[in-house]
This record gives structure tokens, sequence and C-alpha cells, in this order.
């Protein structure tokens, strides 16, 4: 692989360090476009079309719209982030175990709490087109540790956002088919902070990473379609080309923020005759590009200015079903349940959290008056315990050479626990 290339294993695989606000599906992908779609675990979000917010799923799905739609509003995530039976490891430790064992790096919570704000509007022309602007956060996380944490190298500050730009129009072929596609323009920031612990020799007390507020665009595409069996059966596929892009900061070091393609179908079926319907997606994250992570002209690291962290992902996938009930004039009802695989394989890290996760979601509209809507959406996920074990290499090391120290600088062994609640409250319109 290149060094180009390399680069663009970065700044969001790195800044998710130690406690993914992520938390909100696998790897660090920050589900925040809908109330509505917390409110049923995204069972549907590509088909449904309930307000515009669909249009972050699905731009084919605008063309279900007769009038101009606009819906705003926010989503709170808070993870609680546990590592737990941490034992860290280090020079001394490795070389002298009796005389210097290893330390307790527990954290109880290493979580945080994070508002991502969503709008979407969606405007028909005629009964053929429609466009739409919207803007929402896609991928994201926060974690700061203690300046005392034993593990310093391992912990320390992690904070990434990403802000999603989006332009999209949709076409209706006819009763049952419609297309659209979109232009996705990406802003990324990013801050990422390690120092090595006390107890690494020689370079104890120094900056490995010091990062701060690298920040940069890049841009994306969304196409999709949408077939409509009747008026109670319709189905959503959508693609998103998520994009990589080189972010610096003001010490002019480089880093690239990777994004995982998207795919999604998803179902939506009314039961006929009743106040109920179900509601299912199934979606692709193409993790498995991120291999690695590259720091590239590091200022003054003992790493060196080029640094590599494998971590050779793979692809991830959510399974998710819902159910909504339609209870009256004034009240709609909805409950979903997700399944995600977690985006790590063999090679799992404390620096990376992440696990298989369940979600357990319902929520609620209510309707003000014909025209417009609130909704709310309630989600607990519960994510695996993970054993993982990680360790910073000797630059120096030479087995021919007992003086230059261990193979490793230190090791830290643990397993961690990641948990979430988000909750979303949404207003809708129409136009």
């Amino acid at each position: 692989m290149n060094k180009t290339r390399l680069f663009k294993k970065t700044l969001v695989a790195v800044t998710v360090s130690l406690a993914s606000q992520q938390a909100l599906a696998a790897g660090f992908q920050l589900n925040a476009q809908s109330a509505t779609g917390i409110g049923r675990a995204f069972a549907g979000d590509a088909v449904i079309a309930d307000n515009a917010s669909v249009m972050a799923r699905n731009p084919a799905a605008m063309a279900l719209f007769d009038k101009t739609e606009l819906s705003l509003g926010f989503e709170s995530i808070t993870s609680m982030i546990e590592v737990k039976d941490a034992k860290y490891c280090g020079t001394t430790c490795q070389v002298l175990p009796g005389i210097s064992p290893p330390k307790d790096a527990n954290v109880d919570d290493a979580g945080d709490t994070s508002i991502a704000p969503n709008i979407h509007l969606i405007v028909p022309v005629n009964d053929k087109f429609a466009w739409g602007i919207n803007a929402y956060t896609n991928f994201g996380t926060k974690t700061e540790f203690s300046d005392s944490y034993s593990a310093s190298e391992y912990g320390g500050l992690t904070d990434v956002k990403s802000f999603n730009f989006g332009l999209a129009g949709s076409y209706r072929l006819n009763e049952q088919w419609s297309f659209g596609a979109g232009l996705d323009l990406v802003y990324g920031q990013g801050t990422m902070k390690r120092v090595a612990s006390n107890d690494v020799a020689q370079i104890g007390g120094m900056d490995l990473i010091n990062v701060d507020e690298a920040d940069g665009f890049a841009l994306g595409f969304n196409i999709g379609t949408v077939f409509e069996l009747d008026e109670n059966n319709r189905f959503g596929l959508a693609y998103h080309y998520s994009p990589e892009f080189e972010a610096e900061d003001d010490k002019g070091q480089k880093i690239v923020l990777p994004l995982p393609d998207l795919l999604e179908f998803s179902g939506y079926h009314r039961i006929e005759d009743t106040k109920f319907a179900v509601h299912y997606s199934i979606q692709y994250i193409g993790w498995g590009s991120f291999d690695q992570i590259e720091f590239d002209n590091l200022s003054g690291s003992p790493l060196g200015s080029n640094y590599n962290k494998p971590y050779e992902w793979q692809d991830g996938w959510h399974y998710a079903i819902g159910g909504t009930y339609y209870l009256n004039n004034d009240w709609t009802l909805r409950a979903g349940y997700m399944y995600d695989t977690s985006a790590q394989d063999s090679l799992t890290s404390v620096s990376v959290p992440d696990s298989d996760r369940q979600w357990f979601s319902a929520g609620f509209t209510y309707h003000i008056d014909s025209a417009s809507n609130i909704d709310f959406g309630f989600t607990y996920l519960m994510g695996d315990d993970v054993s993982v074990n990680e360790a910073t290499a000797n630059p120096n090391y030479d087995p021919t050479n007992p003086l230059a120290g261990p193979e490793n600088l230190s090791t830290l062994s643990a397993t961690t626990h990641a948990d979430a609640i988000l909750f979303g409250l949404q207003y809708s319109r129409s136009f």
C-alpha cells in the first residue's frame, strides 16, 4: 500500500480512541439523522418517508412527497465506556516483573455526552421531480482520560466530529419506480493527544501524538431507488460513497479521515385494514478498508514523524426490524430492535473499543395539526465484553543486543465494555 493510501486510514479511525461515542454503531458510525429513526432502531429508514429526514438515507424517497417538507431537531448521545481487568506493564515491568509488577489501568466511565443537530428540507417541483438539502453528522466520538491515567499512551484526549452537508434530487419514473442521487460535502475536525507514561524508559512524559484540531473537506455522493408495490408496501435501496480526505493542523501534521461506504436495503409493509406496519433494514458498512492508521509529520514524537498502527477491521452489518402503530390522528407509536456487528476482527484494541451491539428502541410522534408534528425517540444500546491486548513497539529493539531493551516499550491488557443512551427530539412541518 502506498503512502498516500495509508494516509487515508487516519483521523476518524484514530479519534475513536478508548471510547467510541461511536457507541451508536459498530466502528464509529454515528446514526444521528433523525429522532424518528432512533425510535425504531432505524428499521426501514431508507423507505418509510414519514418526514424529510428520509433523504439522508435514500434520496429516491424524496419522490414520495407531494408537499414541501421540513424537519429539524437534535440528538443526545451518552456513551458509557468501561475499561476493566486492565493491567499496564511499562518498560521496567517487562524487564524486571518481580520488582515492578503491572499497574491497574481500570476506568469506570470513559464515555461522554454530545449533541448532534440535524435539518432536512425536501421541495417537490412537480409530480416527477423533487430536490432537497440537509445537514447532519454521521460519524463522531469524544473521550478524555485523566492526565494521571497510568497507561497514558493508550488514553489521552480524543475528539472528532464530521458534518455532512447534502444536496440531492429525485425523479419519479412511473407509479412503481423512483430514483435519486445527491452530493455530500463533508467537513471533519479532530484532536488526538497521547503522552508516554513515566514507566516508559527514556521517553516517559513525552508527547507521542499531539494533533490539535486538524480539519478538512471532502466530497462524497449517494444514489438510491424506491419500488412501490402498492400504497402499503414498498422497498428502498441506497448506496453512500464516503470520501477520504486529508486533514492538517496548525503545526503541519497531516492526517486523513477514512469513512466507510454504506449500502442499505429497507422494506415497509402496512397491514391492510389495520393500524399496524412492520419495517426492516439491512445495512452494509465497508469498514474493511480500515487496515491501519498512519500519522505523518508528527512534531518531535519519539515514535518518528511517520507512525503506523494496524487495526485490520472487517466489514460490518446492521440488521434492524421495527413496528409502527398508528394509534389515532394525534399519536403514532413505534419500536425497533437492531443487531449491529463489530468492525473488529481477530485484532482488537483498547484504543478503539468495539463489539457486537444490540439496540432497543421506542418512540412516538405527536401530530400538532394536519401539517406539523413532534417526534421523540429513545434507544438503549448494549455492547459485549471484549478482551484486548495492545503494545507500543520499541523502535530500537534488537534481539541480538540485550542493551537495546525489550521488544515493547509497554503493554496493556484489558476488557472493554461500551453501552450508550440516545434520545432525539424533532419538529417536522409540511407546506
